[in-house]
């Protein structure tokens, strides 16, 4: 009789947990400086695809979104300290930090290149790179890898933001940018600011610096609203919802294989 009784409190309590998620409202942070993935408008508001997508995701598991903006250093302390519930801010799914967090699967993938004045650069080869200034977003897998493998030849600047990298690149005062090839080309290449500019070299995917793909940031403890977010991706993946988003912002594919 005694086990009864546990056997059902216990299965009472996991319904309750279960149940938890789907009646709260899911608290999301964002940067808010990485357009055209999330960025604030004139309005004082976080946009962008990421945004989009955290409200589609939202609004399949009928639970309210609360997007917060977080700076990017802080992204997953401040979500270990319980300060929202959840990272939808184009964060690589990488081996160093699954250690401290769980991914959901990708909802897009994170290839990176150079880009620089347009006729300045033939190609990205060690001798046209040696000295120069690059610029780069701090503590982020372009930061990795531009460090690992070009930290001996350029003169590495780190940057808060992508945008404010981006500026020193127009202003002249660094040489390159690298950073991730979709912010680059719709968040700059192809706005007013970055006409004068172009790509450079080949695209960067090693697995190793840049993981498998972009995903939703979860505390280990939080294994069903994990779940719920997986299922949520391949629902707005499937009907049409994903694809209505990233046409938006995008005229190809993010999503990747």
């Amino acid at each position: 009789m005694k086990k009864s009784i546990f056997l059902f409190a216990f299965l009472f309590m996991s319904g309750f947990v279960t149940q938890a998620w789907a009646q709260k409202t899911i608290r999301i942070a964002t940067e808010g400086a990485y357009p055209p993935f999330n960025q604030t408008n004139s309005k004082g508001e976080l946009v962008g695809f990421d945004v989009d997508i955290a409200n589609a995701l939202c609004a399949t598991m009928k639970v309210k979104c609360r997007i917060v903006q977080q700076d990017w250093d802080g992204m997953i302390p401040a979500l270990l300290a319980r300060k929202y519930d959840a990272i939808v801010a184009s964060m690589s799914i990488t081996e160093e930090r699954k250690k401290k967090v769980a991914f959901t699967q990708k909802y897009y993938v994170s290839p990176a290149r150079f880009i620089a004045k347009k006729g300045e650069y033939s190609s990205a080869a060690n001798s046209l790179l040696k000295g120069k200034r690059v610029g780069v977003q701090g503590t982020t897998v372009m930061d990795s890898y531009l460090s690992d493998n070009y930290g001996e030849l350029v003169t590495v600047r780190r940057y808060q933001t992508q945008e404010q990298a981006n500026l020193d690149l127009t202003l002249g005062r660094i040489d390159l940018v690298f950073g991730e090839i979709f912010t680059l080309d719709a968040g700059f290449l192809q706005t007013s600011k970055g006409k004068d500019f172009a790509f450079v070299g080949p695209v960067f995917s090693d697995p190793q610096w840049f993981g498998d793909g972009i995903g939703i940031a979860i505390r280990k403890r939080d294994s069903t609203l994990l779940a719920q977010f997986n299922d949520a991706i391949q629902t707005i993946r499937a009907n049409g919802t994903y694809d209505t988003i990233r046409k938006k912002y995008f005229a190809y594919d993010i999503y990747g294989e």
